[in-house]
C-alpha cells in the first residue's frame, strides 16, 4: 500500500526532457503568465500534463490509472473505485444516471444536495423526498430515520434506487445499517453523499463509513476532509446490484474530458498517505476536535452543538465542529464576516444561527488555540446579547411535492414576475444559499410565502443566494 503508481509516473514525465507538441498551451510552465508563476511557482506547470501513453487514460484505464484505482478500492473498502476530477457533484450525477432512467422513482432526503437534483434533470428521474428529522430548538436538521425510509418504499414499491446523505453539513449520521438492510429487501441499490466522509473508514470513533454498512455505492470529497487538491474525490461501488459499465458510461457524460492529472496524482498521494497512517491521522485529527469542543463550550453566549442519539442521528462525526452564535444578538453571517475580516479565523459554513467548522489532518494545535481566542473575543464584542429572533430555519421548510418532475420543469417555459406574487407557483430557477448547497427551491416545486420569507432573510443576513436570475430576489422565475 505504500506505492503510488500514478504520482511515480507523473513525476518520470514532469521531469523528462522532451520537445512539447501537445495541449496545455504553456507547455509545461514555459508560457505561463509571470503573475501566476509568483503565487505558485513554475514547479507545478511541469506536472500539468495531458493523457500522455505512460499516464494512461482516466476513461479507459489499463495502465497506473487503473493501478491506483485498485490501490484505492482496497484503502476504502471498496470492490471498484474510480476517481473523479469534477468533484463528487460529477459522482452523485453519475450514481443517478447509472440507476435511474426516466419516470423512474428515486428516494432521496430533502435536504440533498444540489448535484442530486442536476442528476434529477440529467437522468429524468422523479424524487420522492423524505424530510429529514429536525431540532426545532437548535434550528438545524438531523437526518433520515429507517422508518421514513421504510414508509417511503412502501408507497413507491416501484422505486428504482434509494439515495442518502452521510454524513449532514454538521456531522449527523442516520442509522445507515437500517437503511441499508430496508432497502435491499427491495433488490434495488442504496447510492450515499458521503461527500464529507472520506475520513470515516480510518478510525472507530468516527462514525461507520458507508461502504461498511452496506452501501452499493458511494461518492466521497477526498478533498474536503483528506489531502487531495480541491474537485479530487472518489467513487466507490460494491455488489452487484449496480453495473460498473453503467457508471464508467455515465461519468463519460459528465466528467472533463481533459482531465488534470494535478488533481488524480493527489488522489493517489491522499490514499496512501490514509494506508499508511490513517488511523494515526485520526487520532490526532479527534484530539484536537475534543480539545477545540471543551475550550468553546466554556465561552459564554455560544453554545456548542452535540446531537443527542435519536432516530434521526445515529451517529456524530465528532470532527464537525458547529457553534450557535445566536445567544450574542448577530447572524451568523455578521460572526463569519467579523471572524474571517477581523480576527484571522475562517469557517466553512455560515448559516442564520451558526457556524460550522471543518477540522481535518491539516490543522494544528495553533489553529485551535486561535479559533478559541477568536471566539473569546467575539463574544466579548457582542453589543447586546439577546437571543436573535429568526422565524424560519432551512431545515423546517418541508418539500411541497409536484406534479411536474424535476427534468420537466428544467426545460418548461419560465417568466419573471415580483416576488410578492410568486406565491402557489411554480419555481422556473433552482434557488439555494451557498454553501451548503442545498436547494431551497427547484424547478417545478411549489414556492411558499414561509420559503419566500426564509430566502429574504438569509439576504437581509448577509447571505448568498445562488440560482436565481434576480440576485435581489425582487422577482423570481416561475413556470408559464
Amino acid at each position: 500500500m505504500m506505492e503510488t503508481p500514478l504520482l511515480n509516473a507523473l513525476k518520470t514525465s514532469a521531469h523528462k526532457s522532451h520537445a512539447a507538441f501537445y495541449a496545455p498551451g504553456h507547455k509545461q510552465g514555459k508560457g505561463v503568465s509571470d503573475n501566476i508563476k509568483d503565487l505558485i511557482g513554475s514547479a507545478v506547470f511541469a506536472a500539468d500534463l495531458p493523457e500522455l501513453p505512460e499516464l494512461d487514460n482516466l476513461f479507459a484505464p489499463e495502465g497506473v490509472i487503473k493501478e491506483a484505482q485498485k490501490l484505492a478500492a482496497k484503502t476504502f473498502g471498496a470492490e471498484k473505485t474510480w476517481f473523479l476530477v469534477n468533484g463528487s457533484t460529477c459522482g452523485i450525477m453519475a450514481g443517478i444516471l447509472a440507476t435511474c432512467g426516466a419516470g423512474d422513482k428515486i428516494i432521496l432526503p430533502r435536504n440533498i444536495h444540489q448535484s442530486a437534483i442536476a442528476g434529477l434533470v440529467l437522468s429524468g428521474a422523479i424524487p420522492i423526498f423524505i424530510n429529514p428529522e429536525y431540532d426545532a430548538t437548535e434550528g438545524l436538521a438531523y437526518n433520515v430515520t429507517p422508518e421514513a425510509v421504510q414508509q417511503a418504499l412502501k408507497t413507491h414499491p416501484d422505486t428504482k434506487a434509494v439515495m442518502m446523505l452521510h454524513p449532514t453539513y454538521q456531522g449527523v449520521c442516520a442509522d445507515l445499517k437500517a437503511i441499508a438492510e430496508i432497502v435491499h429487501q427491495y433488490n434495488i441499490p442504496l447510492l450515499v453523499d458521503e461527500a464529507h466522509g472520506a475520513h470515516f473508514a480510518f478510525n472507530n470513533d468516527l462514525p461507520p463509513s458507508a461502504l461498511s454498512v452496506g452501501a452499493d455505492l458511494t461518492v466521497q470529497s477526498t478533498h474536503k476532509v483528506l489531502s487531495a487538491m480541491t474537485q479530487a474525490s472518489m467513487l466507490h461501488i460494491q455488489g452487484k446490484r449496480i453495473c460498473d459499465r453503467r457508471i464508467s458510461k455515465a461519468l463519460q457524460l459528465v466528467q472533463s474530458t481533459s482531465p488534470s492529472y494535478l488533481l488524480l496524482a493527489s488522489l493517489d498521494a491522499a490514499r496512501q498517505q490514509m494506508a499508511t497512517k490513517g488511523k494515526e491521522l485520526m487520532n490526532s485529527t479527534i484530539a484536537l476536535a475534543t480539545k477545540a469542543r471543551n475550550q468553546l463550550a466554556e465561552i459564554p453566549n455560544l453554545s456548542v452543538f452535540k446531537p443527542e442519539t435519536n432516530s434521526g442521528c445515529r451517529h456524530f462525526d465528532c470532527t464537525r465542529l458547529t457553534l450557535n452564535v445566536s445567544q450574542l444578538g448577530i447572524t451568523g453571517f455578521e460572526a463569519d464576516e467579523i471572524l474571517h475580516e477581523q480576527l484571522g479565523v475562517t469557517c466553512e459554513l455560515p448559516l442564520l444561527h451558526h457556524l460550522t467548522f471543518i477540522i481535518s489532518l491539516g490543522n494544528t494545535s495553533e489553529d485551535i488555540q486561535k479559533l478559541v481566542q477568536a471566539c473569546t473575543t467575539l463574544s466579548q464584542l457582542a453589543i447586546s446579547p439577546q437571543p436573535l429572533a429568526i422565524r424560519y430555519q432551512l431545515s423546517a421548510i418541508s418539500y411541497q411535492p409536484s406534479a411536474i418532475s424535476p427534468r420537466d420543469a428544467y426545460f418548461r417555459l419560465t417568466k419573471t414576475i415580483t416576488i410578492t406574487k410568486a406565491s402557489d407557483r411554480l419555481s422556473g430557477e433552482l434557488i439555494c444559499p451557498y454553501p451548503p448547497g442545498i436547494p431551497v427551491l427547484m424547478p417545478g416545486e411549489k414556492i411558499t410565502s414561509q420559503t419566500i420569507d426564509y430566502l429574504q432573510q438569509v439576504l437581509a443576513a448577509g447571505g448568498t443566494i445562488t440560482g436565481c436570475n434576480d440576485p435581489t430576489l425582487k422577482t423570481i422565475q416561475v413556470l408559464k
